[in-house]
């Protein structure tokens, strides 16, 4: 009788055997997604967001230009901010209280992040309103990445030939701008203020880089609110005494409630939350439509004339911008915050 032979079990693969090891890669890297390409959930709703709130600030330039003659500048940045407190407390409070130790704690951010966010720079908004146009405005403000572009050279980042090439095409359709078609410029006293108006908002967006990661974002956004407001309350006493109060009249509470209202409360919440979702260097692009609302905005509501000359230095600002913001290839990807 012939033994029945045992049947050998086969042997369990192991990672050593370079048959298993090709299969399981070619499998991986068949199966394994790209998720670069992929898009993350809720992008479309973070561009309408940050396409909501562009279009909101733009119109602030228009509404600042309109009550420029009503409301004294000091005065209608105080009552945007105590405007823009009533709107926001309802939603914001809660985390505030809640987060009250965190924010405590970091206060020194918070207060400069108020200083050149909040009270400084609408205050020099204001005041530009008085001798510039809102397109000149709008126009001067989207030059702005420019000077974000020189803090991040500061701060030790790389600036490659497009950046740069993009951040000279902005600049010379600005000072095209405010030099009415010459390089000899000779700038209004509004287009200085809108500079360093410029200045100061490029400043609050580099101090947002920086923004502690514990601190609620609706928390965040009431207590730089209500800091301006304290910020700005000594400038609003003097403002009283020297130039009197403004006649509460539609030419002054609209455009105040609308400042008040939609661009701080509204436009800073829209604002932040596509950040989240879709990232600050997406959202940015976004931003990049300002001038061109602003000028069809100004246009429309209050009949200026954008011309021939302010067509050709938007196309400037705006190519040299979104040139100085497109990404290097030659660059390693970098994570999207989003």
């Amino acid at each position: 009788m012939t033994p029945t032979t045992a049947r050998r079990p086969t042997p369990a693969p192991t990672a050593a055997d370079p048959r298993t090891t090709t299969a399981v890669t070619r499998t991986t890297a068949t199966e394994r997604p790209a998720p670069a390409r992929k898009l993350a959930p809720g992008a479309g709703l973070g561009v309408l967001l940050a396409l909501l709130a562009t279009v909101v600030w733009s119109g602030s330039f228009v509404a600042t230009r309109d009550m420029a003659d009503t409301v004294p500048p000091v005065q209608a940045v105080f009552w945007r901010w105590v405007i823009a407190l009533a709107a926001v407390a309802p939603f914001a409070a809660r985390p505030f209280l809640r987060q009250w130790r965190t924010l405590r704690r970091h206060l020194g951010f918070v207060a400069l992040a108020s200083l050149f966010g909040v009270a400084l720079y609408n205050t020099l908004v204001h005041q530009a309103g008085l001798t510039t146009s809102a397109a000149n405005m709008g126009m001067i403000m989207a030059a702005s990445p420019v000077i974000m572009a020189v803090y991040a050279r500061l701060g030790g980042e790389r600036l490659g030939a497009r950046r740069v090439l993009g951040m000279l095409t902005a600049a010379l359709g600005v000072l095209l701008l405010v030099g009415r078609g010459s390089l000899a410029v000779d700038l209004s006293a509004g287009d200085l203020w809108m500079f360093a108006a410029a200045l100061s908002f490029a400043s609050y967006s580099a101090l947002l880089k920086r923004k502690p990661a514990e601190i609620d974002g609706l928390a965040f956004l009431l207590a730089t609110f209500l800091l301006g407001a304290l910020l700005l309350a000594p400038a609003y006493a003097v403002s009283l005494a020297v130039q009197g109060g403004f006649t509460v009249g539609v030419r002054s509470v609209g455009p105040l409630l609308y400042v008040g209202v939609l661009s701080s409360a509204v436009a800073f919440f829209a604002w932040n939350k596509a950040i989240a979702l879709i990232g600050a260097a997406r959202a940015g692009v976004v931003y990049y439509l300002q001038p061109v609302c602003v000028a069809l905005l100004s246009h429309a509501l209050l009949g200026e004339r954008l011309g021939a000359l302010g067509i050709v230095c938007m196309a400037l600002v705006l190519g040299g911008v979104a040139l100085s913001s497109s990404p290097d290839r030659r660059a390693s990807p970098e994570r999207d915050p989003g």
